[in-house]
């Protein structure tokens, strides 16, 4: 009897103690507190505890992860609303049915999405059913969870999901109502609006491009874009510069619809067999790893493992070659470690390569959701997410690789993507081609300060202008007590326009002329970019010019809104000097021949190992490694659909505005003032530079092209110039094959070109 009397005393808890309908509402709170548990522990916001949950669920279940907090919910509103029997064996068993069938199922969609579980759980089904019919058993499965869990009837359930839909949609419907009426209420203020639709339809009669797509894209981007230049440097909501207001709704930026989009899927191969070979090539050579998550990449996949405790990088490092031999991957690189993980990475090039197109990047919500003007996607990581770069925040940019890598390709994306983001008005650009091919074909568009320089002379004199235009901006900005342009705008031109819109009101059009000229409003000063196409070409002729002037607005322009833009398929230590590379470090590296012009553009190697056609190496100032991309591609056909857009906008010259380059006619001044500089340049520069020369060479009695070049530090053109006119003025004798020349005077000696000027 003491026993049994024990017994029943046992059975008796807390639990049963209280009433059913305070059970089931601890276990509904219960139910939702460990599915908030697990967003946030998703979210890396629940300390090591839910750390640890993420990484072991995300192993074992990979995307069912988030099945559990699901089926959580779904318990809480069980517990806390459907009053039955059995309501806990209903509720395991349900949940148990919709946690397996749910993993399954996402595992016959991809092998790896569905994490351990989920691949042995589907296993079975697709050996027995294949994979169409193992999808339609398990969809059916998780219906009968579902039922078995709420114990509801199909029509029911139907309902209910068509009014959590409904639900969904007016709630979306209303936040885009007060949107709009947002939108609305800055249009009446005077504040920026939407560009005009019916002048975005007559722009759109854009050859190879369907009429009716063509406008609705073009609306879509209108209604998102903005182009003014005040707002954007602000980054404010409110727009009160009304002369760029109203330049800025007449332009049109190129619609979304002239850009291709990605082509293709990646084939990468068996990724557990190739996963496998890793860890037995590795296990052959002592070295114990454990195979961690595989990125899909555009044109590479990444194997990441993790060491045993122990094992040095470089030993995994030194066997590359037998890894690559292995796999029959080439070329294959290795990055140990990834940066910020303690993994290492074996990338493998795809069977099959995704072109990435710029369309898809200029989609993406990485490169909406930001305001910055002069933001451009640089292409797809291993993952496949889009990169973007601020050339604001670089502030200059360095692009080199070798023949055919995608270097050319690489800049007409980022030359795109900012004609795409802004307004003539906002951006000005300088464009340098000594190949006289590639940039040439953006001569039309309004962005261009000068049509497309050609002549290496004239892009010399172009980079002065720029250093002079940066002093120049720099005088105003130090009148005006103010650091940057961005400063400039919203302390000094922002309140001037608001102060004029003010004064408008009840007076006439004369005393509005009036005030102006008594008045006038401060300037703006949009971006300059400056981009040389061939940095190889010039420096070889005129390297002392070129360095100088590089460095000068590398070292300063940042504040004033001038950038630079530098591509050269030479990357040689004399062509991208250590003074150049000190002042850029924003750089891409694309293929190159050997890990000596590797480490010439990014300081390490790693380049040489690309696969070329846009496979890149992106490095910045914020990062400590390079970061591995695939640029987009873009196609001639597409460039010539976009300047011809961008040139019928400009047949009125309506955006040839004066930004301070001494006069209104700024391209034709600008032109005429090169010649005549250069007229100037070429006379003054070659009489101090015979003097020198023939000073050394009466001194040293060494009389060579190649000697001249080495002492005066210049160009082989221009040493081969000096010699001649030394041999013509009778200081040195004729060239004699591969010997020196003779030195016909000595110190202190005059020659008779020398007495006749002396005469004269």
């Amino acid at each position: 009897m003491t026993r049994k009397y024990k017994k029943r005393r046992g059975k008796s808890s807390f639990l049963p103690a209280l009433k059913e309908e305070t059970r089931r509402f601890i276990f509904s709170i219960l139910s939702f507190v460990i599915a908030i548990f697990f967003l946030l522990a998703y979210a890396n916001q629940a300390g090591i505890v839910g750390e640890s949950i993420r990484n072991i669920f995300n192993k074992f279940f990979g995307v069912g992860y988030f099945l559990f907090p699901a089926f959580l919910v779904g318990a809480g509103i069980v517990f806390l609303s459907i009053k039955r029997t059995h309501i806990a064996a209903a509720t395991f068993l349900g949940g148990l049915l919709f946690l397996t069938s749910g993993l399954a199922l996402i595992s016959t969609f991809n092998s790896e999405a569905g994490g351990i579980v989920g691949a042995i759980l589907s296993s079975p089904f697709v050996a027995l059913f294949d994979t169409f019919a193992t999808k339609v058993i398990l969809i059916a499965l998780l219906f009968v969870s579902l039922l078995i869990l709420f114990d509801a009837t199909p029509t029911k359930i139907i309902s209910s999901l068509s009014e959590l839909a409904n639900w969904l949609k007016n709630l979306v419907s209303r936040k885009q109502e007060s949107l709009d009426s947002d939108e609305y209420e800055e249009d009446e203020d005077g504040e920026e609006g939407e560009y005009d639709d019916e002048e975005y339809d007559e722009e759109d009669e854009i050859e190879a491009q369907d009429e009716s797509e063509g406008e609705t894209t073009h609306k879509e981007d209108a209604e998102k874009r903005t182009a003014p230049f005040a707002q954007t440097l602000s980054q404010t909501k409110e727009n009160i510069l009304s002369f760029v207001q109203a330049t800025s709704k007449e332009y049109t930026p190129p619609p979304l619809s002239l850009f291709e989009t990605d082509k293709g899927k990646p084939d990468v191969g068996d990724i557990k067999a190739n996963a496998n070979i890793i860890k037995r090539t590795l296990q052959h050579f002592g070295i114990n790893v454990e195979m961690d998550e595989v990125s899909i990449g555009p044109s590479i996949t990444r194997y990441a493992l993790k060491p045993a405790q122990g094992v040095k990088l470089s030993r995994i490092i030194g066997l590359q070659n037998d890894l690559s031999l292995a796999l029959a991957a080439h070329p294959l690189r290795i990055e140990a470690p990834i940066p910020g993980r303690s993994l290492v990475g074996i990338e493998i090039p795809n069977n099959k390569k995704t072109i990435v197109g710029l369309g898809s990047l200029l989609k993406s919500p990485e490169i909406k959701k930001t305001s910055a003007p002069l933001a451009f996607p640089i292409g797809r990581s291993i993952t496949g997410n889009p990169i973007v770069g601020n050339l604001n925040k670089m502030p200059h940019l360095l692009i080199a690789g070798a023949t055919g890598a995608g270097k050319s390709v690489s800049l007409h994306t980022i030359i795109t993507s900012l004609l795409h983001r802004n307004a003539p008005t906002n951006l000005r650009i300088i464009m340098v081609d000594p190949k006289r091919v590639e940039l040439t074909l953006y001569n039309n568009i309004p962005h261009l300060l000068t049509p497309v320089i050609t002549d290496p002379k004239k892009a010399i004199l172009a980079l002065k202008w720029a250093g002079k235009e940066m002093d120049r901006r720099y005088d105003v900005l130090e009148a005006e007590s103010v650091r940057d342009i961005a400063s400039y705008h919203k302390n000094v031109v922002e309140p001037a326009y608001a102060e004029q819109a003010q004064n408008k009101r009840g007076t006439s059009a004369a005393e509005q002329e009036q005030e102006q000229e008594v008045n006038p409003l401060p300037e703006t000063m949009p971006y300059i970019v400056v981009i040389i196409d061939e940095l190889a070409d010039i420096m070889n002729l005129y390297p002392r010019e070129l360095e100088s002037a590089i460095v000068r607005i590398a070292q300063m322009a940042r504040a004033v809104g001038i950038h630079l833009i530098l591509s050269t398929q030479r990357p040689q230590v004399n062509i991208i000097t250590g003074l150049i590379k000190a002042n850029i470090p924003t750089r891409i590296a694309l293929q190159v021949a050997s890990q000596t012009d590797s480490r010439t553009i990014l300081d390490m190697g790693g380049a040489e190992k690309l696969l070329g056609s846009g496979d890149l190496l992106y490095l910045s100032s914020e990062m400590s490694k390079p970061v591995r991309l695939q640029s987009a591609y873009i196609g001639e056909s597409e460039i010539k659909k976009i300047t011809k857009f961008l040139a019928k906008q400009n047949k009125d010259g309506k955006f040839d505005v004066d930004v301070h380059i001494n006069s209104p006619k700024k391209d034709v001044l600008f032109e005429a003032n090169l010649e005549e500089n250069l007229e100037d340049k070429e006379g003054t520069e070659e009489d101090e530079l015979y003097e020198d020369a023939r000073e050394i060479v009466i001194q040293s009695k060494k009389a060579s092209t190649t000697y001249l070049q080495r002492k005066l530090r210049i160009g082989y053109a221009r040493a081969a110039s000096i010699m001649d006119m030394l041999e013509e003025r009778d200081v040195v004798g004729p060239a004699e094959g591969s010997k020196q020349r003779e030195v016909l005077i000595s110190a202190g000696e005059e020659t008779d070109y020398d007495d006749e000027n002396e005469s004269i």
